[in-house]
């Protein structure tokens, strides 16, 4: 480092970033910084978004750090102390315009692709002690409230606010029922900037970001369609560190490592409607291609041992821009629980086209859906994370409304692979969506099922066949190889165990209810196991569908559209799991009922079960690259991202694996292990 420049927030202005007469404002160190320097902020609020002017180099980073891990808090939002009491718990504060500059949240709606565009919400927000309040849309539900039962805290449902223009005053109007509390004593904030820590320009790449606390900002929806913005975002660059961060409440996202904006093409599904948005979807990436998407210009990113919590949207978005990338070491939790915003683009993590991105020893839970990995999930791998709760809250009754709030661990749609989700613990209802081929699915503790095996892969047309032709890439690369629609199977499961555990009273018969009417997308399966496999070929059945043939003068045949072959081998089943009939090689355990509970203390979680008891071992190879083999249409193996083989040797806690291990992510295992 060539200079430390400090920041502290309770200094006089005019400093000049010494250590004796540091700069008051985060912003203006980042006006000043050059490559190789650190900015150093003490405590304190920082309501401000800061835009990081200049880049660093691979060689020479631009540092921010908190000088106390937390206590440094950059917010966009502005406490709010002139509320004027109106009607019993009801108040109303009056917000001058040109507190928002050329931005008010309050009058912007979030919208967007895959946005559900009947829901009404503004990218605003008012907080009361750093819990987001509920919007509505008319005085009366401010008035006299009444209870969302979708929402994880239908209690706090009923703290609802409403926004107003008084143009003729130019000023925003907020009305809101604190349900006793006096909002002028109370820590009331509203949302006002955009974002926190986000470079106005793109290419502002090699900067860190370590140890604050960034929360509250008015981020606009992010579908991969348009440009990702998210309160912490590199824009459009390479090579970001963030780290050791917390970042909650966010209206949308938390990081983006996604999109820039394309301007002819952007939310063009929403605003043009003449193209379906999976073909703008492709003209996006098609046009990113020749506009500098590649390997030496955007994403290797690093995201780790972030808390990132109760964003509306997503923990982590992005579409092209976070390939490459490491997220590791984070929890990743309540995302989307007030369900205050609905469409296609939410979960913990939501990425697109997360080529050779690697997600590992994450703590994904109680989010409407863990991870969702759409389209061209290639090189991906999904390894020793713990997946929970990820679906509907324990204290509210399941009904056919819920179950478009019901996700998953894990989601990986319209991806033709290599995908390698492996030594994970997987204990939500539905552990794994998957609309997609070229799977090796490894060493995994599995207790919830797989759904939309075989289905979920068109566009959703009434009558005429429309399927989602996806993009596979030079390998280790972005550049486009090919597209080509979703064929199924391709999928191995290798050393896996799975246990069905009882489901939350109602939700089976719910299940049962919704996957007629699904339109194609789900079958709602609740059935644990490789089961929904079972009329898959093996590879010898699959390429026999070839023997004889000779090329252009063959009978005409659909050996080219059939499903891929599916790969089966040491897997162990309890509690009624089900396997597929062809496979060989595994136990099934109808003897004892096993039990698995996941608990917490002092921070710590704890997988308590009684399921090591009845495991008995047996010949089972350790899994490499070599005996996975590729994945079909890209012609990629499974392999680590520079190339090299994966070989499993070290389980979920990195303890060394016996040369014929056991089943599941754990290879030494007693009835209560440590897994966070």
């Amino acid at each position: 480092m060539t200079r430390t420049i400090y920041v502290n927030g309770a200094a006089r202005e005019h400093g000049d970033g010494s250590k004796e007469h540091p700069f008051s404002r985060i912003q203006d160190a980042a006006n000043v910084a050059m490559p190789g320097e650190e900015i150093l902020v003490l405590p304190g609020v920082y309501r401000e978004n800061v835009n990081p002017v200049n880049a660093g180099r691979p060689d020479a980073r631009i540092e921010y750090r908190a000088s106390e891990q937390g206590k440094a808090v950059i917010t966009g939002a502005e406490q709010v102390k002139n509320w004027v009491n109106i009607k019993d718990n009801v108040w109303q504060a009056r917000i001058p315009n040109g507190v928002f500059g050329s931005y008010n949240p309050y009058t912007t709606l979030v919208r967007g692709d895959w946005f559900i565009a009947t829901f009404i919400a503004h990218t605003g927000e008012v907080y009361l002690n750093d819990k987001a309040m509920y919007e509505v849309t008319d005085l009366e539900k401010v008035l006299n409230p009444v209870e969302d039962k979708l929402t994880w805290d239908p209690a706090f449902s009923l703290y609802t606010w409403l926004t107003e223009q008084d143009e003729e005053a130019n000023e925003t109007v907020l009305t809101a029922n604190f349900h006793g509390a006096d909002p002028n004593s109370e820590n009331v904030e509203i949302n006002v900037r955009e974002n926190c820590f986000y470079p106005v320009k793109e290419g502002t790449g090699y900067i860190t970001l370590s140890g604050f606390k960034v929360d509250k900002a008015a981020t606009q929806w992010a579908p991969p369609t348009a440009y990702q913005e998210g309160m912490i975002g590199p824009h459009w660059s390479k090579g970001w560190i963030i780290e050791d961060c917390e970042v909650a409440n966010s209206k949308c996202s938390g990081i983006s490592l996604g999109k820039y904006r394309q301007p002819n093409n952007d939310n063009k599904w929403l605003s043009w409607k003449y193209k379906d948005g999976t073909q703008t979807e492709r003209d996006n990436i098609c046009q990113a291609q020749v506009e500098g998407w590649t390997k030496e210009n955007i994403g290797s990113h690093i995201v780790r041992r972030c808390n990132i919590h109760d964003c509306g949207q997503t923990g982590i978005v992005g579409h092209l821009g976070g390939v490459f990338s490491l997220i590791e070491e984070n929890e990743i939790h309540h995302i989307n629980n007030r369900h205050n915003l609905a469409g296609a683009e939410i979960g913990g993590i939501k990425m697109h086209a997360a080529i050779d991105v690697v997600i590992r020893k994450n703590h994904i839970h109680h989010c409407t859906r863990g991870l969702w990995l759409d389209w061209q999930a290639q090189g991906t791998r999904v390894t020793k994370n713990l997946f929970h709760d990820n679906t509907l809250p324990d204290d509210v009754a399941v009904t056919e409304d819920h179950l478009s709030a019901c996700g998953e661990d894990i989601f990986v749609e319209v991806s033709h692979g290599p995908t390698l989700i492996d030594n994970n613990v997987l204990l939500s209802q539905m552990s794994l969506k998957y609309a997609s081929q070229g799977l090796a699915f490894v060493h995994n503790l599995v207790a919830g099922s797989f759904t939309a095996v075989g289905m979920g892969v068109n566009n959703g047309t009434k009558s005429l066949v429309s399927p989602r032709y996806t993009p596979y890439h030079m390998i280790h690369r972005t550049e486009v190889a090919g597209f080509m629609t979703i064929l199924h199977g391709d999928v191995r499961f290798y050393n896996n165990i799975f246990v069905q555990c009882k489901h939350k009273e109602g939700f089976d018969s719910v299940c049962a209810k919704i996957a007629p009417n699904a339109g194609g997308w789900t079958d709602m399966n609740i059935r644990v196991g490789t089961a929904p496999y079972e009329d898959y070929p093996t590879e010898d059945e699959w390429k026999s569908e070839f023997d004889g043939y000779c090329g252009m003068g063959s009978e005409p045949s659909d050996r080219y559209y059939n499903p891929l072959p599916v790969w089966t081998d040491g897997n162990v089943y309890f509690n009624g799991a089900k396997h597929i009939s062809k496979e060989k090689n595994y136990s099934d355990d109808s003897e004892h009922k096993v039990s698995l509970e996941l608990t917490e203390d002092g921070g710590k979680y704890y997988l308590d079960t009684d399921l090591f008891k009845y495991l008995e071992g047996g010949r089972r190879s350790i899994i490499s690259t070599p005996m996975m083999g590729m994945a079909f249409e890209p012609e990629e193996r499974f392999e680590n991202p520079d190339g090299s083989e994966i070989v499993m040797d070290r389980d979920y806690n990195d303890d060394i694996r016996m040369t014929s291990p056991e089943a599941g992510p754990f290879e030494k295992a007693d009835s209560r292990i440590r897994v966070w």
